[in-house]
């Protein structure tokens, strides 16, 4: 009898252990940046790092950067849908087609600053756009700055693109480049290194922010900014978990999720992004690179044949049964609104 009672005292003893144990989530985390790059640096981490926090230790986030987990960076999107991981941070560019409403962001001279024009896209996607993310659990869409020109000899006019061999990150920013004058070559971030170093391509558009993690300023040594508050385009991004990794959570765990979901932490993307382009440009200009900031004038100019690639879209829209002209006037009055209320000191 003393021997059974001491028995089931042990049990219960360890039922308390075994049933936290029970509780534990752990999320794996996969993305296409090195570590070291402000995203999930200032971004993926921190979230990573609330949430575990907020959940009492309940949840844990496994991080598989540069693509360990396997597949491309286009692949990412539909991993997050199947499964075949629990959170994804990607380019929503990659798979063209895909988000013709959130796609009007990447339209030329869109974006002001990271910041607002990611608390902008998360406003817009939730009056908007919700549908285009009904496969996953959309945690936060945002935006890098301002995208500029990084080349092997100076872009200092349109002109100056005649011929060159520009990579472009999504449909829409090749079908700009080639508006522009540029031979577009599309290919995902992280391939333009090596593209550069071979002769692939001459140039790149990438914001200051990325030629950090991809070391840009140290294989090319000239760059193109422009005048006035809008950047030449922005790429589109989005961190999305899997529907069914989201609904297995408990009821307070998906709180937990809930809560750190929204125009908050777009907005802490974004950031993190403007922060980091200002320490890549003076990166640049410590090691005596060029940079060619263009005046109103010739900026102009760049917007004026970018208009093509604007009507353009709007006409493909509405193809396909939307308003491309609603969608792009109200973007661009949401990035007005919050670039009012977000402005980089």
């Amino acid at each position: 009898m003393l021997l059974k009672t001491v028995l089931v005292a042990a049990l219960m003893s360890v039922a308390p252990f075994h049933a936290a144990k029970a509780q534990d989530h752990v999320l794996r985390l996969h993305q296409f940046l090195p570590m070291t790059d402000s995203v999930p640096r200032e971004g993926l981490i921190p979230w990573a790092e609330t949430v575990e926090r907020q959940s009492g230790g309940r949840i844990k986030v496994e991080y598989y950067p540069s693509m360990q987990l396997g597949g491309s960076p286009a692949s990412l999107f539909d991993q997050a849908r199947d499964g075949v991981v629990d959170l994804v941070w990607t380019v929503l560019g990659y798979t063209p087609g895909r988000f013709p409403k959130s796609e009007v962001f990447e339209m030329p001279f869109m974006v002001s600053n990271a910041e607002a024009t990611s608390r902008a896209f998360q406003a817009f996607v939730e009056e908007y756009a919700e549908d285009e993310f009904r496969d996953v659990k959309l945690i936060a869409v945002h935006t890098h700055g301002p995208g500029i020109l990084h080349t092997r000899t100076p872009v200092a006019a349109l002109e100056g693109l005649d011929g060159m061999s520009i990579r472009g990150g999504s449909r829409v920013i090749s079908a700009m480049l080639d508006d522009l004058g540029a031979d577009a070559v599309s290919m995902p971030v992280p391939d333009v290194p090596v593209a550069l170093v071979g002769g692939v391509i001459d140039g790149a558009t990438i914001p200051w922010q990325v030629t950090l993690a991809l070391r840009t300023s140290e294989i090319v040594s000239s760059h193109t900014e422009f005048a006035g508050p809008r950047g030449l385009y922005t790429q589109t991004f989005a961190f999305v978990m899997n529907r069914q990794s989201y609904e297995r959570l408990p009821e307070d765990l998906r709180a937990v999720i809930d809560a750190n979901s929204g125009v908050e932490w777009a907005g802490r993307f974004g950031a993190a992004n403007d922060a980091d382009d200002l320490v890549a440009r003076q990166s640049a200009l410590d090691r005596g690179n060029t940079i060619v900031r263009l005046d109103e004038a010739e900026t102009a100019r760049w917007r004026q044949a970018a208009e093509a690639t604007i009507d353009r879209w709007v006409q493909e829209a509405g193809a396909q049964g939307l308003d491309g002209r609603e969608l792009l006037e109200r973007a661009r009055d949401l990035v007005a609104i919050e670039s009012d209320n977000h402005v980089i000191p």
